[in-house]
């Protein structure tokens, strides 16, 4: 079954190019594409999506208001943020509000459509460069040496390509695994660390001392 999406965006040309992106996906398939978050409320709950592509600096409404408003009504979907903001303040309130994601819009066609893919996964996808301003953020993490250490070789390996910002299809390639295993991995190193996001395994990791063999 194709991964059903929606867009909430109101640049006219950037909504266009998404949505042919999107169709021209084989594994995927645009349900609707709207020009800001009033029409979104109405529209989104009537045919649920499973990811829905959101705009923060809309018309009205931002995108992270309308994001709030959403996600109780579909608890299903999975909300990813697409803007030109690379701002600490707005990336937390945007995962406050139930956004599962957050890519910078000039990310490419791939870049997105991996994104996609992988928040549809289970995972949190997030431009390389928000992922390192959410680990300088959690600098106050408490470190925990004994989580870390109980993680397998593979499992640190994972959690070390997390670190760098890379998507689980990087990840995958580089480990010479498959998407289905780095995803199974990337879920036992969230439950050993005790974290629920790819940002605070990261921040562990990176509060954390180099470990001794």
């Amino acid at each position: 079954m194709p991964i059903r999406i929606a867009i909430v965006e109101d640049n006219a040309p950037l909504r266009q190019i998404m949505s042919e992106w999107i169709g021209k996906a084989p594994d995927m398939k645009l349900l609707q594409a709207y020009p800001d978050a009033e029409t979104a409320l109405v529209g989104l709950p009537k045919q649920p999506p499973d990811v829905v592509l959101m705009d923060i600096n809309l018309p009205g409404q931002s995108g992270i208001e309308c994001v709030q408003q959403l996600k109780p009504l579909m608890m299903k979907t999975q909300f990813v943020m697409v803007t030109v903001y690379l701002d600490t303040d707005l990336i937390f309130q945007a995962l406050a509000a139930g956004a599962t994601g957050y890519l910078l819009k000039r990310s490419t066609h791939e870049e997105i459509l991996t994104a996609i893919r992988e928040v549809h996964a289970g995972g949190s996808p997030m431009s390389r460069n928000i992922a390192r301003m959410i680990v300088e953020k959690f600098q106050s993490v408490p470190s925990g040496i004994a989580d870390i250490e109980r993680l397998s070789d593979r499992e640190m390996d994972v959690l070390r390509l997390l670190s760098q910002g890379l998507f689980y299809k990087e990840i995958a390639s580089e480990l010479k695994l498959s998407f289905n295993t780095v995803h199974t991995l990337s879920r036992r190193i969230y439950e050993k660390l005790h974290v629920n996001s790819r940002s605070e395994a990261v921040a562990r990791f990176r509060q954390m001392p180099p470990v001794k063999k």
